[in-house]
């Protein structure tokens, strides 16, 4: 695939590999996963070589049918862009391993329909990541969204209402976001986002212009479930299938933060940041909700609960850094979407395992688990112990630079709520683990699930890992040149 086109390539794929996937499934239903393995494969592919071409030269664009920007729609990849891209894609991909025997147990009858679902929500997520456009990215938000809301009804039979309150409360967001994208074409008349970032410190002090900015950072608040507007997700994380929960949960909220960091720090400049108090709202609801989140899974018995809970104060780290600021903040954000996304996948689909394996999901009933299922549970501690901060796990470097940002912000209060944060997720961590690594009941009948969804888990596993041990040059060379310019670290 050229340079040129590198921007509309996962989108194109997944988009085509969608309608394959359905055509086939009508002809054999057992086509539907390796057809989406393909496809899978090739985005990863195209999405790291996009990564590695851009920080090589900088940033790459297309023009839908050759029309210029601001008149013409536009896919802009640059550092950030390709970075969660690739994240979105390889996270996926793990997850669908895992997918192969777990959906033809959980949802027999709905295989052809799930991985063409599945396809066409990574289309709206990376469609999303890649647009340069604000509207084309609403219509993106929108195709991930229904196919998020479809794919949380194939859950259990509880499903279907979640799935109608996420879908309530999406679209409310969505509301929010579209109201104020339209606020800001009247104010600019452009959606390019590059033509609208160099129109706005014209307008700065003017009221529709708050307006506009803060619609657009609620919707996207909700949508990516910071508190207090998270009151979709605890249920459908809860009661949607395995696979469906892993995919969604380490993926869905991500990109939202992202548009976040895109529209605040990408759209609009340092002068404007300053005369609307978007940030600090953000970074203290966040804050608020790392307490609210961890104590809420603290006080559940419910493991898949317990991880849905946790998820909200795990997103909140990341409206912490969005909200403070600072180059270590949002190098913490950032760093945090990658390690969040990978221990959470892995927790979600050992909870998935033993579910099938058992049809075990209370705390006490996972006594001794971890004697019959080592290897799944090696994959389970290690995404446990990054949920922590132990070093030298990926969780642990996150949360240290969200520490750095909040003392070079002066906001002390949000650096003890950080540090803190870390004995609450321990406590109900340990409380897990001490119940996993019990001597097992001689009646305890389970083993480590298949051979890919093994691969599957202990890669994300080790990943928390590997990333933690290899996070300096990580940081050094893909996140610090994916940040802003004026927000960049000397020196690194």
């Amino acid at each position: 695939m050229i340079e040129s086109t590198l921007p509309i390539g996962v989108p194109l794929l997944l988009l085509g590999g969608a309608i394959v996937t359905v055509g086939a499934g009508l002809v054999r239903r057992s086509a539907a996963w390796p057809i989406t393995l393909v496809v899978l494969v090739l985005s990863a592919l195209v999405s790291v070589r996009q990564l590695l071409v851009v920080l090589a030269e900088g940033p790459l664009t297309h023009r839908l049918g050759g029309w210029p920007p601001p008149i013409g729609i536009e896919f802009a990849v640059d550092g950030l862009s390709a970075f969660v891209t690739s994240v979105v894609v390889v996270i996926a991909l793990l997850v669908l391993l895992y997918a192969r025997d777990a959906v033809r147990r959980e949802t027999p009858e709905e295989e052809v329909p799930f991985f063409a679902l599945l396809q066409v929500l990574l289309l709206g997520l990376t469609g999303m990541v890649l647009t340069g456009d604000l509207f084309n990215l609403y219509v993106f938000f929108e195709i991930s969204s229904l196919a998020g809301y479809a794919l949380v009804g194939l859950g259990s039979r509880e499903a279907p209402v979640s799935a109608f309150r996420y879908l309530l409360l999406g679209s409310l967001g969505a509301s929010f976001y579209l109201m104020g994208v339209g606020y800001l074409y009247v104010l600019t008349g452009s959606l390019n986002m590059a033509d609208v970032a160099s129109i706005l410190p014209g307008l700065i002090g003017n009221p529709t212009l708050t307006i506009a900015m803060t619609m657009m950072v609620a919707g996207l608040s909700l949508k990516m479930a910071l508190f207090p507007l998270h009151g979709w997700l605890p249920d459908a994380y809860t009661y949607a299938s395995s696979t469906a929960t892993a995919v969604i949960a380490p993926i869905m909220t991500k990109v939202s933060a992202y548009v976040l960091i895109r529209v605040l720090f990408f759209v609009c400049d340092p002068a404007l940041r300053a005369t609307i108090p978007v940030g600090s709202t953000v970074a203290w609801l966040a804050a608020t909700g790392i307490v609210v989140g961890s104590v809420m899974a603290i006080a559940q018995s419910d493991v898949k609960r317990m991880l849905a809970y946790s998820s909200v104060a795990q997103v909140a780290y990341i409206g912490v850094g969005i909200g403070l600021g600072t180059p270590f903040a949002l190098i913490g954000a950032t760093l945090h979407i990658l390690s969040h996304a990978t221990m959470k996948s892995c927790l979600f689909l050992v909870t998935g395992s033993v579910q099938l394996q058992t049809g075990r999901r209370s705390l006490h009933s996972y006594e001794g688990l971890g004697r019959v299922m080592p290897w799944t549970f090696a994959g389970f501690t290690l995404a446990a112990l990054a949920m922590i901060g132990i070093p030298p796990t990926a969780g642990f470097f996150s949360k240290w630079y969200l520490v750095l940002g909040g003392i070079n912000a002066g906001e002390w209060p949000i650096v003890l709520i950080v540090v803190a944060s870390s004995l609450l997720t321990a406590g109900y961590f340990f409380r897990l683990m001490e119940k996993i690594y019990a001597n097992p009941s001689p009646s305890l009948k389970a083993n480590d699930p298949g051979m890919l969804a093994r691969i599957s888990i202990m890669a994300l596993g080790a990943g928390v890992l590997v990333l933690g041990v290899a996070n300096f040059w990580f940081v050094g060379e893909v996140l610090q040149p994916a940040l802003p310019a004026t927000l960049r670290l000397t020196g690194m």
